[in-house]
């Protein structure tokens, strides 16, 4: 019912979520996607190691995260001038070092996946490294699509980093995920479920949407 008449708090919630999960994203496709590609082009010594470490950060515990930004930007820590505790602004910092490595590992792996004689083509009709990028881009944009959305309910789906760094403050930093343990904790269930709903839905429509656009792009 909350759903259907478009309550104005689980709206004000849904809301919240979407911005501070959406920036996050953005933020994390703008640096997680060219280091991906860096990695998987660079000739680097320890770039097994990197990657193995990128795949150990895939699951990393978000309280651990939120411990470790909380460490920085608390009262009396280096940070703390800034007053950046209890605010979207950290959790958006905490869910960037979560999805950062999703983005880079995923991108990478859908870079690897290219066929190589894309690269050794482009190279022999004199591409440089940039258009060589593009071409390699443009063969593996799929897969770096699904990283991103990957990345997306990674974030949108999380509850520890949102609730030690925004503080679960009602209008300002409350996520769906935050807004439905808090439901939950106080035996209020009317809530919680239509969250859940709405952050199911959400989900399903980014992946239906997805493969709408593959399917149109495909059948060009």
């Amino acid at each position: 019912m909350l759903v259907w008449f478009l309550d104005p708090e689980l709206l004000l919630i849904v809301g919240v979520s979407l911005k501070v999960s959406c920036i996050a994203t953005i933020l994390a496709a703008g640096i997680g996607v060219p280091m991906g590609f860096f990695i998987a082009f660079a000739d680097l010594p320890g770039k097994r190691g990197v990657i193995i470490i990128l795949n150990t950060l895939l699951a990393l515990p978000t309280v651990v995260i939120g411990l470790f930004v909380y460490s920085f930007i608390s009262r009396q820590s280096l940070l703390g001038s800034l007053d950046l505790l209890y605010t979207q602004t950290a959790m958006v910092i905490g869910q960037l070092i979560l999805i950062i490595p999703v983005v880079t590992a995923l991108t990478i792996a859908a870079v690897n996946r290219v066929d190589e004689r894309f690269r050794r083509t482009a190279m022999t009709l004199g591409a440089n490294t940039l258009q060589t990028a593009m071409v390699i881009f443009r063969e593996a944009r799929f897969g770096i699509g699904a990283a991103v959305i990957a990345a997306f309910g990674r974030v949108i789906s999380e509850v520890g980093i949102s609730m030690m760094l925004g503080g679960n403050i009602k209008g300002f930093t409350r996520t769906m995920t935050t807004a439905m343990a808090l439901e939950y904790d106080k035996g209020s269930f009317v809530l919680a479920v239509a969250l859940g709903l709405v952050l199911m839905s959400l989900s399903l429509a980014m992946n239906v949407f997805f493969h709408l656009c593959q399917g149109a792009v495909e059948n060009q």
